[in-house]
């Protein structure tokens, strides 16, 4: 019997608005009324995915930062694996001199540079220039959907942060470059405490190597007292692997990539039908009064 679910949250249980759709959440509703924990399991930052349950009366155990963090349904901080001070350093120096956009995920602020906007935006007219088929307008909502997370702290440069004493759980670079992104995933290969992975097209993310969603289930799994055979897993990108490889079920979107839907053991419907429901459902049959 699934006990617990855990639930990526871009393309997964958030709809092509960006919102969780009512279905869904009468679904996760439904699910914590029958004794099931539902986990939401993401590369936001615990702020964000509050103020997307705003108004919506749901609280839930949320894995984020890339899974570098842990947070209680009241908010409170359960675990964390920072990323090392000297190694976020040594990638944020890199990543300001190589001109990438990037964020930078703390307890309580994403922080970022003052001008990354604006070198998106030189990125994007430059490839939409240099590549006739390339939609500007979806570039431009890839761009929108990066901006609209809550919580963004701008900075002149990298060097602001290193005096400050916060704890750095995740590191994102993104760009419309596709080798560029190579490159700096090549760059940072070597970095022993490190893991890079992608939660999105334009982007790659650092995060300690004990940061992430599998490691993160486990923990919270022990922490409820639920055997892992007892938990479901679903989502739709390459970062949500690891939860899928040591929940007892593995799930897929409909909109996920097709790797990852031949490593799962269903697959449910798309987020713009509301497959988180069309799955908790499936695991919850509903009862006749």
């Amino acid at each position: 019997m699934i006990k617990l679910i855990a639930v990526d949250l871009d393309g997964t249980l958030l709809n092509e608005e960006n919102r969780i759709s009512q279905r869904n959440l009468e679904a996760i509703k439904f699910a914590q009324s029958n004794g099931v924990e539902v986990v939401i399991a993401t590369g936001r930052a615990h702020f964000d995915v509050q103020a997307i349950f705003k108004n919506s009366g749901l609280k839930t155990w949320i894995i984020a930062a890339n899974e570098a963090t842990i947070h209680q349904p009241n908010g409170a901080i359960f675990h964390s694996e920072p990323i090392n001070q000297d190694d976020a350093i040594i990638i944020l120096r890199w990543l300001e001199n190589e001109n990438f956009y990037y964020e930078v995920f703390s307890n309580h602020s994403i922080f970022t540079s003052q001008n990354g906007r604006e070198l998106l935006a030189i990125e994007m007219d430059r490839v939409s220039s240099a590549n006739p088929d390339v939609s500007i307008e979806q570039l431009k909502y890839a761009a929108e959907k990066q901006y609209s997370q809550t919580g963004f702290s701008f900075i002149k440069s990298y060097q602001d942060l290193a005096s400050k004493e916060i704890e750095i759980y995740n590191i994102l670079a993104f760009s419309f470059h596709e080798e560029k992104r190579k490159k700096g995933r090549t760059q940072f290969e070597h970095l022993e405490n490190v893991t890079i992975v992608s939660s999105a097209k334009h982007n790659f993310e650092f995060e300690h190597k004990n940061a992430s969603k599998g490691i993160a289930l486990e923990i919270l799994a022990n922490k409820l007292d639920i055997p892992l055979t007892d938990t479901a897993a679903v989502g739709d990108s390459f970062n949500d692997l690891s939860m899928m490889q040591v929940a007892g079920k593995s799930v897929a979107m409909g909109n996920a990539h097709e790797e990852i839907k031949e490593l799962c053991d269903e697959v449910t419907l798309s987020n713009v039908e509301d497959g988180v429901a069309h799955l908790i459902y499936s695991l919850i049959p509903v009862t006749a009064d």
